[in-house]
């Protein structure tokens, strides 16, 4: 801690001790952990969010006076410094965070070292410039002729090791292959692999690290090196440009835009497109494999299922990412969080820590591989700035591990201390040995195993693809054609928590078929999940499927649970309406309200009880609070009678057939907005007639992009195209996984998802099929 005869500025921190030594004891305000707070410890390169936990928890910004930087931790707060990249300027990113001597600086001089802006430390208007200029090579269409390239080498290099039962992954396979990939991607020829490492590492320490003294000249040899083996390589692109390779496709747009792509820009990129493109992949693949061999269980699903494998890459990104944290500067004075920030100040924004932040992640500390938002990562940044590489790194991480899992699902961690190149923000272990009993290689008893592949996805991983395996326990005939199955997790552990009006998606036969079923059983209960699904002759296939195929002891594919159809557990009153088979979701939702002591009445129609699932199970639950109507009994559910007036503090819960629900509807119009929450297993019309729609124009706010979407086109679609972000999974407005914020333009909703209230506030819309009004929308993306 400073003294209070300080002056005001020393060793960097921004408060006058003078000031403040009547009021405060140290005369600062800077807290001990704050005080204390140094990124090159042992600590912060081994776990920075553990070494951030503190921060997070209590002081989420603070002034570090080690470094003279304000660290920031929190995940909203650093999505917002991201988000508004005109107040905080990325300026700073790639400034050397320990400045050099004279000697180290003379030594960068005599190699004309000139490494200018980047797009990653470029300021707008040149920044989005260039951006849109150079992005085409990073689009998902665009990268797929890579994967083709990126398996085989994998597979070269993984049989190089395979029967040596021992490797050191880093040095035998993930810094090569990656760094092939990225000069094949650039269009570099593959020549001075190791010299190229050499000089990677050193920019690393040269521009985020603290190399000492002694150091300082020999990095800085190395660093000039590397500038001046840059410009050679661009000089031999400028011979001839043509081919593929980003560097070359730059070569090319500068011949149309030599404002925007000029001499200096090019060299520069050149070095920072060699970093970018190759160390962040190569230590992101091996924190991830790292990661996954120290939680088995995670590892071992991997090999079972592959399908699992990218969001499973998502989850160790967020987990355990490559990229822990980049700088900004304050052009302005402005607020972070609940601290105000000084114009010039400069920012750590610690990545890492906010990927562990309980405030969006729920158990961040918990791997995951089926978290439902582990995409919402920060490690590739956000908005303007976010990693346009984002998609060639998730190309690799989930082929390496496709590789590894198929071909070593018996590796193993070797003994070892793990250490990282001391600096803010780049991390991987240095070296990672594994081993394994080559004689238990799967391959060696079947070598079919080698043809076989899994779909690489370029892009957000979606919903779809977080399937788990369950194991039939039971099939029970519940009423006539319905069926009650209880699911159960294989290896006996218990099964994901849910909560009422939460529904599974099952895999009928395989993934080209899967349909959403409520869950009816008790939430309660940890070790099953339950459905009922009634065996319908004008299904779409699903329910037939189930019926004629699923027996005690098979196994299913299921997603979820999910939940869109929440229960309001502080209303004062809760009307339960259902018809038919629609008494799944209500099941649970009735059962809650009278755990709770909630005053509420169940509602329940049917053509008869002999069709109606439940009767006895709800009778006893429910007593007077239960009302039956039957078709053969000649009793009726008179909605305007029950809904015709209404009623203050009471919500309306329902699901059911679609006439029924319209009813409802109608009933319900003079009740407040969103009193009444309906359930929907089937959408409207959500394929594109081109004859009726329009074009449209989508802003993209935080990445300051203006994108067309054509008649024939979902904004969903167009979003992709342009290297947009967003998870989906029904397609057709059912399920919400699509939902993105909007700042302005009335929005034609076409999803069944949102309220009425929610339409009208206009706020939010599926990307799936929903589409602008006029002629344009600005979305928070």
């Amino acid at each position: 801690m400073h003294t209070p005869s300080s002056p005001a500025g020393a060793a960097g921190c921004p408060i006058d001790h003078q000031a403040l030594a009547a009021s405060s004891p140290t005369g600062c305000p800077v807290s001990q952990r704050a005080a204390q707070f140094d990124p090159f410890d042992d600590a912060y390169q081994q776990d920075p969010p553990d070494y951030l936990r503190w921060s997070r928890e209590q002081e989420p910004v603070f002034y570090s006076p080690k470094l003279g930087y304000w660290v920031v931790s929190r995940y909203d707060d650093i999505k917002a410094v991201f988000r508004d990249n005109i107040t905080f300027s990325p300026s700073i990113a790639l400034e050397k965070i320990t400045p050099t001597g004279d000697e180290a600086n003379a030594v960068l001089a005599s190699y004309n070292y000139a490494m200018n802006r980047t797009l990653v430390n470029e300021d707008e208007p040149a920044h989005m410039a260039r951006r849109r200029v150079l992005m085409e090579p990073f689009t998902p269409e665009a990268l797929k002729h890579h994967e083709p390239l990126v398996r085989r080498l994998a597979r070269e290099y993984v049989d190089r090791f395979i029967d040596d039962g021992r490797a050191d992954l880093v040095d035998q396979m993930l810094w090569e292959v990656p760094l092939t990939i990225a000069l094949h991607f650039l269009g570099v020829p593959e020549e001075d692999m190791d010299l190229l490492r050499k000089y990677s590492i050193a920019h690393t320490v040269n521009t985020w690290g603290r190399p000492r003294p002694e150091e300082q000249v020999a990095v800085a040899h190395a660093v000039g090196n590397f500038w001046q083996l840059a410009g050679q390589i661009l000089e031999k692109m400028r011979r001839d440009p043509s081919g593929p390779g980003w560097m070359k496709y730059g070569i090319r747009m500068q011949a149309d835009y030599p404002d925007v792509v000029t001499d200096s820009y090019l060299h520069s990129m050149m070095m920072a497109g060699i970093v970018a493109a190759h160390e962040t992949t190569a230590n992101a693949t091996a924190n991830a494999v790292k990661l996954l061999l120290q939680h088995p269980g995670a590892w071992h699903e991997l090999c079972q299922d592959p399908s699992l494998i990218p969001n499973a890459v998502e989850e160790c990104l967020r987990h355990n990412g490559s990229v822990a944290a980049w700088r900004r500067l304050a052009t302005k004075a402005a607020r972070v969080g609940d601290v105000d920030i000084p114009a010039g100040a400069k920012l750590l924004i610690v990545m890492s820590s906010a990927n562990h932040d309980e405030r969006h992640f729920t158990d961040a500390d918990l791997v995951d591989i089926r978290r439902d938002n582990a995409s919402d990562h920060l490690t590739f940044g956000y908005g303007a700035h976010q990693c346009m590489g984002k998609n060639l790194a998730r190309m690799e991480l989930q082929i390496f591990l496709e590789e590894l899992t198929r071909r070593l699902p018996h590796m193993r961690l070797a003994e070892q201390r793990f250490s990282y190149v001391p600096n803010t923000s780049f991390r991987g272990p240095e070296h990672l040995w594994v081993e394994w009993d080559p004689q238990a290689n799967p391959e060696r008893h079947d070598a079919a195993l080698l043809q076989a592949t899994s779909p690489v996805r370029i892009g957000e991983t979606s919903h779809h693809v977080l399937g788990r395996t369950v194991r039939v326990e039971s099939v029970t005939m519940v009423a006539q054609d319905i069926a009650r199955l209880r699911l159960v997790a294989p290896d006996g552990r218990a099964m994901p928590r849910w909560t009422p009006g939460s529904h599974i998606d099952i895999e009928c036969g395989g993934p080209e078929l899967s349909r959403q079923y409520s869950l009816c059983g008790d939430p309660a209960d940890g070790n099953a999940l339950e459905i009922a699904v009634l065996r319908d002759p004008e299904s779409r296939g699903g329910s037939s499927w189930v019926h004629a195929n699923v027996r005690p002891g098979d196994l299913l594919k299921i997603r979820g649970p999910r939940n869109h159809f929440r229960f309001d557990e502080s209303a004062g009153k809760a009307i339960f309406i259902a018809g038919g088979i629609g008494i799944t979701p209500i099941l649970a939702m009735a059962r809650r309200a009278r755990e709770l002591g909630m005053d509420y009445a169940l509602h329940y129609a049917g053509r008869s009880r002999a069709t109606m699932a439940f009767v006895d199970e709800l009778a006893a639950l429910h007593g007077e609070r239960l009302h039956f109507y039957c078709k053969d009994e000649g009793t009726r559910l008179d909605l305007p009678a029950l809904l015709g007036t209404p009623q203050p503090g009471t919500q309306v819960y329902a699901c059911g057939p679609v006439r029924m629900l319209d009813a409802l509807q109608q009933a319900c119009a003079g009740w407040p907005e969103d009193a009444l929450r309906i359930e929907h297993f089937h959408a409207g019309k959500t394929a594109l007639d081109p004859s009726k729609e329009h074009a449209f124009e989508v802003e993209l706010k935080d990445s300051g992009l203006t994108l067309s979407v054509a008649p024939d086109q979902t904004l969903l679609t167009a979003l992709r195209a342009a290297n947009i972000d967003v998870q989906s999974d029904c397609c057709e407005g059912l399920c919400g996984s699509c939902e993105v914020r909007v700042l302005s333009g009335a929005v034609d909703h076409r999803d069944v998802v949102l309220t009425r209230a929610e339409r009208e506030a206009n706020n939010k819309m599926m990307a799936c099929c929903s589409r602008a009004v006029g002629g344009k929308i600005v979305l928070e993306l």
